[in-house]
């Protein structure tokens, strides 16, 4: 059987949200509770990078703060007003403000939604093999292995 032909466009919308909300492990899962990704890069079978489109409800969080060996990270803020969590400390970003994340800085950084109204925003990341995630907040580390990430105590012992 050979996979569905792409769509030529879609509304981003339109495209129902990924069915399992993280990937993390819990206790970590369940901190995601009101972020939904539509995974627009895998909708097209893009696999040199992924395109997501996020919706934050108020008072979520768009991942676990962290940073990666390989993967650079875009993000692009649609409407709403986040706060970017980073090393240096809180950023507040508006609809049209940009951030990147270079692989390899250890510069930890997620979104905060601590507004009453919803965050929307793309997030772009490349698909690196051996790609790890580091997790400074967080008794937790991800490797990236045959395309899934597999996560860790950060003293190795599985989940």
């Amino acid at each position: 059987m050979s996979n569905p032909k792409p769509p030529i466009a879609v509304q981003a919308a339109e495209v129902p949200p990924r069915t399992k909300p993280s990937n993390y492990p819990e206790p970590f899962a369940s901190r995601m509770k009101g972020r939904e990704k539509r995974q627009l890069g895998d909708l097209f079978g893009l696999t040199n990078f992924g395109v997501n489109l996020t919706h934050l409800a108020p008072k979520s969080l768009s991942a676990l703060r962290h940073s990666h060996t390989k993967q650079d990270e875009f993000i692009y803020i649609l409407s709403g007003y986040p706060t970017l969590r980073t090393d240096e400390g809180n950023t507040q970003l508006a609809p049209g403000m940009c951030a990147g994340f270079k692989a390899g800085t250890s510069n930890a950084h997620h979104l905060i939604n601590d507004t009453s109204e919803v965050v929307v925003y793309l997030e772009i990341g490349d698909r690196t093999p051996g790609d790890q995630g580091a997790y400074p907040d967080d008794d937790i580390q991800a490797d990236l292995k045959d395309g899934k990430w597999h996560f860790t105590h950060k003293n190795g012992t599985p989940y």
